[in-house]
């Protein structure tokens, strides 16, 4: 093999190994890793499904999972569709965030007038059945 060969075909395996190690091992070690987590399931953990559902696990099958998403609502689950354990601090799409306020901070200005009095003086346009009218 002379030398024009070799560096016609280096690129290519430079590409393979580059394709193996950004694409092919991580995939392969995160594959592993959900196997093992829903493996290692056990009754009364919280977890969340590949779609998004929350549920607690009841029974654990050979491929199956019970889950309950609701009191006495259970739903047969595989295995492969639980995508993570969720741990207790960790707050989940149903849970209220403490951090966040449920209201917004922006005052209440409707039905005010200028005066900042409530009210409906003067000419302002109210909706009535679809149709504008103003009031005098």
């Amino acid at each position: 093999m002379n030398t024009g060969q070799l560096t016609s075909i280096l690129p290519l395996i430079l590409l393979v190994v580059v394709f193996y190690f950004l694409l092919i091992r991580p995939q392969r070690k995160r594959q592993q890793e959900a196997a093992q987590m829903q493996n290692s399931l056990t009754p009364g953990a919280r977890v969340m499904t590949t779609t998004g559902l929350f549920g607690t696990v009841v029974t654990v099958e050979n491929d199956d999972v019970v889950l309950e998403v609701a009191p006495g609502i259970e739903t047969r689950w595989v295995k492969a569709a639980i995508g993570r354990v969720v741990t207790p601090g960790e707050p989940t799409a149903d849970d209220p965030v403490a951090d966040e306020p449920l209201t917004d901070d922006v005052p209440d200005t409707a039905g005010t007038d200028k005066d900042g009095t409530t009210g409906t003086t003067g000419s302002t346009p109210e909706r009535n059945d679809g149709q504008d009218t103003t009031k005098s």
